[in-house]
């Protein structure tokens, strides 16, 4: 089988167990853990388009993902509808991602993570100590869901097929937006910055609408997250937050459109179902991590991908010896 057929295959396979789930899962709360992997896994593309692709970490994007959610549940919690308290908080993230990138881009490498990470812990600060407006600790609650179509979300079941719909588009763009030339325009100031400016191209506005692209997938995601908890606080601007979302794209393999997926899969598991069995799962999650890194520093993904390719050359060489030494003593 061919290398483009076996990945239609595997597709293929993929897409009828993501849409047929709930029926052989059953379990509502392992359907809600799978509906948080996909929701987590549009943030973690999100955050890998400057990763991976732009060669910019941020420890922010935590607060671009709080933004949305406190902007959309804000809106409601004053009486707006779910269409404008939505379109609203897009508009807000985008506007945000775009301060964060005009103070962000002045520098990149570790002048640029740390940027990102003041402006992270700036927003923290203000949904913790702002409680005239954010509630503090106590939280905003989001009395509703959205019934898109009249359809209810109510129902873990619809929940997660909303959810999956919302994923399927974010991976779709992220592929679109990956074979495209701005895509790669992109990797060329990730690789070659200096000779991508030599030859006239504008790096820092490249980057810019990198940013803006992958802020607003991070605000689709953050309402994602107020629905399906109904409910934000200061904690998820937190620092952790960030560093969660970096840890998925970093172990499941930068620059791939299925690392981040893995990724979001691996930390969501352990946070919701291993937790359940192990008390020190962190310890575990920590492990796992360190062993990705030391074995496999590309990625979980890549590295699979090569350890699998190395294997199959190996089998096939034995099976073409074993194949011709019969022929080579018939021959004499």
């Amino acid at each position: 089988m061919s290398g483009n057929r076996f990945r239609s295959v595997g597709v293929a396979i993929a897409l009828v167990l993501l849409a047929t789930l709930p029926l052989w899962v059953g379990n509502s709360y392992y359907i809600n853990v799978a509906s948080q992997i996909l929701l987590f896994a549009v943030f973690a593309l999100a955050l890998n388009v400057l990763v991976g692709y732009a060669g910019l970490v941020s420890l922010g994007h935590a607060g671009l993902f709080a933004i949305a959610g406190y902007a959309a549940a804000l809106m409601l919690q004053a009486g707006y509808g779910h269409l404008a308290a939505d379109t609203a908080a897009v508009v807000i993230t985008l506007a945000a991602s775009a301060i964060f990138a005009v103070l962000a881009l002045r520098s990149t490498g570790i002048g640029f993570l740390m940027i990102t990470l003041a402006l992270g812990q700036i927003i923290w600060g203000i949904a913790y100590r702002w409680a005239s407006l954010t509630n503090g600790d106590n939280g905003i609650n989001v009395a509703t869901r959205p019934a898109p179509f009249g359809i209810n979300l109510t129902g873990a079941p619809g929940f997660y097929f909303a959810t999956l719909l919302v994923f399927l588009l974010a991976l779709a763009s992220m592929a679109v937006f990956v074979r495209s030339p701005f895509g790669a325009s992109l990797r060329g100031t990730r690789d070659q910055p200096l000779r991508m400016n030599a030859l006239g191209y504008n790096v820092w506005l490249i980057r810019f609408f990198a940013v803006l692209f992958s802020g607003f997938w991070t605000a689709v995601s953050g309402l994602l997250f107020i629905y399906y908890n109904q409910f934000i606080s200061p904690q998820v601007a937190a620092l952790t937050t960030s560093a969660e979302i970096l840890l998925m794209v970093i172990s499941g393999g930068t620059a791939t459109l299925l690392g981040p997926v893995v990724g979001a899969a691996i930390v969501v598991v352990m946070k919701n179902v291993v937790s359940a069995y192990i008390e020190r799962w962190n310890l575990v999650l920590g492990v796992i991590f360190v062993l990705i890194i030391s074995f496999m520093p590309d990625g979980l993904v890549p590295g699979s991908v090569r350890l699998w390719r190395w294997g199959w050359q190996t089998v096939r060489a034995r099976l073409d010896g074993w194949i011709s030494s019969p022929v080579e003593e018939h021959g004499r």
